[in-house]
């Protein structure tokens, strides 16, 4: 009965979330598309809740990534970003939006700058934001990838247990990577990670040491995930 409780939660969470997502009609081509859910439970203070939207910005507008991100522009990356904590509070800071060019970055940028913090539980729902994710890339079903991106500097201590959802639940062919915030001492939180939370064939764990480690870590991330598709399509 446990079980089925959860499955039909869960069901009812994703069809929640998407009544509320906004839906983006294709336009073109879309080789991948990248959802990333950010962290925002009690343990991320006011300082550290900007150092991962500001590091999420630079990471995004560095030399590096920008190179990869525009190197097809008849196929472009879409992006997604919302922030979560508890099992019922998941915000949208971006909904989907093409990379087309550096001037579709740039205003990408100029939101992550701008938002501002939602009131919210202070718990740590993985599994609730990986529905979340989840809802959003079913809204881009035509996507040569798909892939979501959880970031976190804990495990889970409310809602659906990431270990708990389903296979049935999980999009077919997304993969879902991770982004752990730790000292650099601590293994365990990415050991977490990759027991519970990522999926699919080539999905990792990224480490960021301290959320200061953040844009950098980050970047290594998203030139992980973005050229190995790029190379994959020549």
């Amino acid at each position: 009965m446990r079980g089925g409780t959860l499955r039909a939660g869960a069901m009812i969470l994703r069809a929640a979330i998407l009544a509320l997502c906004v839906p983006v009609a294709a336009t073109a081509a879309c080789r991948h598309a990248l959802a990333l859910g950010l962290d925002v439970s009690g343990s991320v203070d006011a300082v550290e809740y900007r150092l991962q939207l500001d590091g999420l910005a630079a990471a995004l507008q560095s030399e590096a990534v920008q190179a990869v991100l525009f190197q097809q522009p008849d196929a472009p990356v879409s992006i997604s970003i919302y922030e979560w904590s508890g099992p019922t509070d998941q915000t949208v800071i971006q909904p989907w939006m093409a990379l087309n060019d550096p001037a579709q970055l740039n205003r990408l940028v100029t939101v992550l700058h701008g938002h501002q913090r939602q009131a919210a539980a202070p718990t740590t729902a993985i599994g609730a934001a990986m529905m979340t994710g989840f809802a959003l890339l079913d809204q881009q079903p035509a996507c040569w990838r798909r892939t979501l991106d959880i970031s976190g500097d804990g495990a889970a201590n409310t809602g659906p247990r990431p270990q708990d959802i389903a296979p049935h639940l999980v999009p077919v062919g997304v993969i879902v990577n991770g982004l752990v915030v730790a000292a650099a001492d601590d293994t365990e939180l990415a050991a977490y990670y990759r027991s519970y939370v990522i999926r699919g064939a080539g999905a990792f764990v990224e480490t960021a040491r301290g959320f200061e480690d953040y844009a950098a870590a980050m970047e290594r991330k998203l030139l992980r995930e973005l050229q190995s598709i790029a190379i994959g399509s020549l």
